[in-house]
């Protein structure tokens, strides 16, 4: 789980981030990224978005933003991601291919993304 600071929560910080128009995509993704930092002294923000056309049960719903989530956070603790520290805030919005994915490929997805958004935008 990650910590309460670095999650997104906020509807407003949402359509902030949304708003940048800084999108990368796969087939399981779509990453939308926030602002650079000025300041390095508070985590990037991250929200994690499972839409109701994906699949109508949340518990498919939950189960992917459970794996992109606990991806993320074990990404970020060994240091794979550190190019995500650039922005203010991250969204991963699912894909239907994502439904049916394991942890591994869920991984490498959210891996990729964001070095792709870094180079692409940074």
């Amino acid at each position: 789980m990650l910590k309460r600071e670095q999650r997104l929560t906020s509807r407003r910080a949402f359509g902030a981030t949304y708003n940048q128009k800084r999108v990368v995509s796969d087939e399981n993704f779509v990453l939308y990224g926030g602002r650079n930092k000025e300041e390095q002294n508070y985590p990037t923000r991250v929200g994690f978005v499972v839409s109701k056309k994906i699949h109508k049960r949340a518990v498919k719903r939950n189960k992917i933003k459970r794996l992109a989530r606990e991806s993320y956070r074990v990404l970020q603790k060994n240091g794979e991601i550190q190019q995500s520290q650039r922005f203010q805030s991250l969204i991963f919005v699912a894909r239907t291919q994502a439904i049916d994915k394991k942890y591994i490929e869920i991984c490498s997805s959210v891996k990729n993304l964001v070095q792709l958004l870094a180079i692409k935008y940074f």
